[in-house]
């Protein structure tokens, strides 16, 4: 039997979104990244082009699981769009709304029983080929957002690896987080529809199918969400003595 190998990577931008069913004039996010969005991220690092279909749909058999770490807050951002006519001149002006997850935090993980797989996708996040971003161009992700690669599911990685939340976001009680996860990996509940298996990101016939996912929680331990650090802003630079 072939042993899985795990990518993990932390999402933990300032602003993120990963909408599933937008249109021009209003961008929804979904409240945790969606598994085409972080394939359109690989296959960016990968080197992929947008109408390289088979290269891209190969990435669906990447087991997938995501962990809410932070949930974040929605934003909305609302913005106008000059429309010109083929000579230049004015036309219209066009109103959108675009939203974000402000201050989220979550675990991805992504296995495979292909080692030959692993190996290339880590490759490629150290040296992307194209810049990855949070699910949309204007928002690259964070210095630490590859974690490692462990042996063992998605899942089972996703249930013990440590909080990942930001230190100012403190909680006093044990806290439930919640898991993602497709529903080949078992467990769960929930079999939920989400439509964000990616088909084609050509932008003349950008398609996806369904998928289906399970959802599960699990409890954090006590002494590790009673954990607050002050914040010490010497500290990074080696300063933590510094006088005043």
């Amino acid at each position: 039997m072939l042993k899985m190998r795990t990518i993990l990577l932390k999402f933990a931008g300032p602003l993120q979104s990963w909408g599933t069913s937008s249109h021009f004039e209003s961008r929804h996010t979904d409240f945790y990244p969606s598994k085409s969005g972080v394939v359109g991220l690989i296959a960016a690092c990968l080197g992929y082009r947008r109408d390289e279909d088979d290269k891209i749909r190969s990435l669906n058999d990447l087991h997938f699981a995501v962990r809410v770490d932070q949930p974040g807050r929605l934003l909305k951002d609302y913005q106008t769009v000059h429309k010109l006519k083929k000579n230049g001149d004015f036309d219209r002006n066009y109103v959108t709304n675009r939203y974000y997850i402000e201050d989220g935090v979550f675990l991805v993980a992504l296995g495979s029983e292909k080692a030959g797989q692993i190996e290339e996708i880590v490759k490629a996040l150290q040296q992307p080929y194209f810049q990855p971003f949070l699910g949309r161009r204007s928002v690259p992700p964070t210095y630490d957002f590859l974690l490692g690669v462990f042996d063992g599911s998605p899942l089972d990685l996703l249930k013990t690896y440590s909080w990942q939340k930001n230190k100012s976001h403190f909680v006093k009680s044990p806290t439930f987080l919640p898991i993602y996860f497709d529903v080949a990996l078992g467990e769960g509940v929930g079999g939920r529809m989400r439509k964000d298996e990616a088909v084609s990101f050509s932008s003349r016939n950008r398609s996806y199918l369904f998928r289906e996912e399970n959802r599960l929680e699990i409890l954090l331990p006590k002494e590790e969400a009673d954990t607050e650090d002050d914040h010490d802003a010497f500290r990074a630079i080696g300063g933590e003595n510094v006088p005043f």
